[in-house]
């Protein structure tokens, strides 16, 4: 199995526990505040991760302050990826929120434009059509039923919430590798870098905007432990897989999650699963072992 495929899965199944703990934590605080969870308890995974990986090389490290590249792309990745997470929150806050989530959803398809566009990162031709595949996939899952209104806010914040997910990851991958170290060494700093920024940015959002927030957390200490190890867990293996491969198609696989989500939803609570949903579980699918095979 490649570095990138297998990081790439621990990275999906890492992220669906930690949705189930944030789907727990945010009915006690706020967005915001489930957003500083996520970086403030997840930073001392990435700083020990990165210690691990460093073993002894110090000197890498005045390396890594002194490149303004690095800085720049991470530091832009870093703030791109706490506006997905508050755009996508916007979304989930409307009463019909399926199509919205499913525009954001379209962010492998998003990362591939994008990285043509500014980042000269081409895919071939089966890459593309793995891609495009796997997107209408997640379309054909998530569109809601037959006469059920839309609302054009939420495809508004759905679509930038999915083109701030996209430039996340190209820019983060620019940073992982503008560092002339081996390449989950690279991860691991972009890492480290990037969710050191993220907690003082939302920590000092939330002290100055919802300073009672912060006692409400530390009421959900053993939750917010929880959600913060398995982000940085997940957070590993999407930096690490996305230094090592083109971010439009780690993304693509990481559509799987969706094919997991289903199946646990069928088998273990016995909930049944319609043709539409059937439809996209084969299309996404037929998308991951496209991209597996090329």
């Amino acid at each position: 199995m490649e570095v990138w495929v297998a990081f790439t899965l621990l990275a999906v199944v890492m992220q669906g526990i930690r949705t189930a703990g944030q789907k727990k934590i945010v009915a006690f605080i706020s967005p915001m505040a489930t957003t500083l969870v996520r970086y403030l308890f997840g930073l001392p995974v990435a700083l020990i991760y990165l210690v691990y990986l460093l073993d002894g090389q110090l000197n890498t490290v005045t390396e890594v302050i002194a490149n303004g590249d690095f800085i720049l792309y991470a530091s832009m990745a870093a703030v791109a990826q706490i506006l997905a997470t508050f755009w996508l929150v916007k979304v989930l806050s409307f009463r019909n929120f399926a199509v919205g989530t499913t525009f954001a959803k379209t962010e492998a398809l998003q990362t591939a434009l994008l990285g043509v566009l500014f980042f000269s990162a081409y895919l071939s031709v089966l890459g593309w059509l793995a891609v495009i595949i796997g997107m209408f996939g997640i379309v054909v899952i998530s569109l809601p039923n037959k006469g059920q209104a839309v609302q054009w806010q939420s495809i508004y914040y759905g679509c930038l919430s999915g083109i701030a997910f996209a430039f996340t990851s190209l820019w983060l991958r620019e940073a992982s590798l503008s560092l002339n170290v081996q390449l989950s060494l690279s991860a691991a700093f972009t890492l480290a870098y990037m969710v050191s920024l993220q907690t003082l940015l939302c920590f000092i959002y939330v002290y100055y905007k919802e300073r009672a927030e912060l006692k409400k957390m530390l009421g959900q200490l053993k939750l917010a432990v929880f959600v913060g190890v398995t982000s940085a867990l997940g957070s590993i293996g999407w930096f690490t897989a996305m230094t090592y491969q083109n971010p439009a198609i780690v993304k693509s696989l990481g559509q799987i999650e969706i094919v997991i989500t289903l199946l646990i939803t069928y088998l273990f609570f016995k909930e049944k699963i319609s043709v539409k949903e059937y439809l996209g579980m084969f299309l996404i699918v037929a998308s991951v072992v496209l991209l597996l095979w090329v």
